[in-house]
């Protein structure tokens, strides 16, 4: 399942480990239904890691 960000009316964002159907939530602060956000992305790739050593050209 994975992690979404959810916005109630009151401006009030929180993260929850959700199943992916899961349109509203029930805000943990004023108990008011909170709706799913678009939110950013934090994957990122650094480093050598997997492309270097299992997808780059070989020389």
């Amino acid at each position: 399942m994975p992690v979404y960000e959810f916005e109630c009316p009151k401006g009030t964002i929180t993260e929850k480990l959700v199943s992916m159907g899961t349109e509203e939530i029930e805000c943990p602060e004023c108990r008011q239904r909170a709706k799913k956000i678009i939110s950013q992305c934090t994957f990122t790739l650094k480093g050598g890691g997997w492309y270097a050593d299992g997808y780059a050209a070989k020389k």
